[in-house]
């Protein structure tokens, strides 16, 4: 696999925006016949697509949701063994999003980036992986 860093590490899901491309074309067919004529099964079609949309959206944001839960699992337990313990202990009031950045960063590292992140001098995440010197790749993402 390619050396993954700041520049390249999102991931984009090709079958996933295909397929809600076709979800949103089905939407507008449905709409379109619709307004051609108000039938029940006109408007059943209509709807059924609308759901079908919003599955497909509700069902990503979950992926990622328990792939953040997972990720600061992981980092709070990478922290407890590569911190210092008084470190560790503040590293607790890190934001989900925060863990999720700080991933990024080797253990050598991780020390002084989570006192910046704890003191202010870094905290909206996409700073925080701007500033990881070492990239530690995560290459088994949703």
């Amino acid at each position: 696999m390619a050396e993954q860093n700041f520049q390249n590490h999102t991931r984009v899901v090709p079958q996933y925006i295909g397929g809600l491309l076709v979800l949103l074309a089905n939407v507008a067919w449905s709409g379109y016949l619709l307004f051609q004529g108000v039938t029940g099964s006109s408007v059943m079609t209509l709807l059924v697509a609308v759901a079908l949309f919003i599955v497909a959206l509700s069902l990503r944001g979950q992926v990622l949701t328990v792939q953040d839960r997972v990720i600061r699992l992981e980092c709070r337990l990478r922290m407890r063994e590569v911190l210092p313990a008084e470190l560790a202990g503040r590293a607790a009031g890190l934001s989900v999003k925060q863990l999720v950045a700080i991933r990024f960063a080797s253990d050598e590292e991780l020390p002084e980036l989570v006192r910046d992140v704890l003191d202010g001098k870094v905290t909206a995440p996409k700073a925080i992986k701007q500033a990881v010197k070492q990239w530690q790749a995560d290459h088994l993402r949703a």
